[in-house]
């Protein structure tokens, strides 16, 4: 079995993905910028660490040289996920992160074929972006193989980490974005609202669209051209998301991104145990055919930071097992759709 890095292992998921690792035999080396944080995480832990920066290339590869894979956790990864992909490739290392950003699936999507050169694996996105919805569209996919139009959803109550926070800041100047004959457009911020049904016991919510990872993973993992990803939220925030659309190049401006950064840096912590054990995240998808035929499955499962330990961690052990396809690869295109039902609490529904 091979070496385990994990990369930011001292921010808020990456703390999550560590314990958790080291809980279960696992023996990851713990990876960051800051000597004082991943020296006394290390100590708690008893595991190895290494000090080094995304930008001292020769330094990450000298730490990478022995490893299988690496699990990313440092974002945001627009910022973040070059560097790190480069280094893999470099030293044949399998590359994991927990991303849910668009244009990062997209922009790793492009380093396919220097991946199989490589003989690496690109897996971004083994966290809840975008395991579980991932598996939805497989599992739809499979039942419904001429579809042409998915349409996924996901609500949680969750609060969020400071990583969380600051990516949602980078990119509040983005817009919104849906896959249409296969190509990616640009649309303004919740463009499109529906009511979701997410079951058990839940009454139909109130849901926009939003540019989520699907967007681009959906793609292809299906092969099914229109795909469009929705997230539980009131009117209200409907409202607000479309007020910053007209505000986006204000907010676009560096010296407001970085404001609103330090301001999350001072006011964020994340969730704590009791919270993420009181809430479940739940995930719904449509299928349909031309000739209106329909399929719609759900999921319930863990919080969102939990079922992203969870994912991460079983994505990690196939990959030290040697089960790796190289190129680039999306969770259920890799491991199928029932990858997500390795994690205990989760429940899959067929309701169409």
């Amino acid at each position: 079995m091979g070496e385990f890095v994990i990369y930011g292992s001292y921010g808020y998921t990456g703390s999550l993905v560590a314990n958790a690792a080291v809980d279960r035999g696992l023996d990851p080396v713990l990876v960051g910028r800051n000597r004082e944080k991943v020296d006394r995480q290390a100590a708690e832990l008893q595991c190895d660490f290494e000090v080094v920066g995304l930008d001292e290339p020769k330094v990450l590869d000298m730490v990478l040289e022995d490893a299988t894979t690496v699990l990313h956790c440092a974002g945001p990864f627009s910022r973040t996920w070059g560097p790190m992909v480069d280094a893999c490739l470099r030293t044949g290392t399998h590359y994991l992160d927990i991303t849910g950003e668009l244009d990062v699936f997209e922009a790793i999507h492009a380093r396919d074929g220097d991946a199989e050169d490589a003989a690496v694996m690109l897996m971004p996105g083994v966290g809840f972006d975008v395991v579980p919805t991932d598996c939805i569209a497989a599992h739809l996919g499979a039942r419904l193989p001429d579809a042409d139009t998915l349409e996924l959803a996901f609500h949680a109550e969750v609060g969020l980490s400071r990583g969380t926070l600051k990516t949602v800041v980078e990119h509040l100047d983005a817009g919104g974005a849906v896959r249409r004959d296969g190509r990616i457009e640009r649309v303004g911020p919740a463009h499109e609202t529906r009511t979701i049904d997410f079951g058990w016991g839940q009454d139909g919510l109130h849901a926009a669209a939003t540019p989520w990872g699907d967007v681009s993973t959906a793609y292809y993992t299906t092969g099914i051209p229109n795909v469009t990803v929705y997230m539980s939220m009131p009117e209200s925030a409907v409202r607000v998301q479309r007020l910053t659309g007209t505000l986006s190049p204000l907010l676009g401006l560096p010296p407001v991104k970085a404001a609103l950064k330090w301001y999350v840096e001072q006011t964020t912590d994340g969730p704590d145990a009791e919270e993420r054990a009181s809430e479940q995240s739940y995930v719904w998808g449509e299928a349909t055919t031309p000739d209106g035929g329909r399929a719609v499955s759900r999921l319930r499962g863990p919080h969102t930071y939990d079922l992203t330990v969870e994912t991460a961690l079983a994505v990690v052990d196939r990959v030290l097992d040697g089960d790796a396809p190289t190129g680039f690869q999306t969770p259920a295109g890799a491991y199928g759709a029932d990858l997500i039902l390795d994690v205990d609490g989760v429940e899959r529904e067929d309701v169409v």
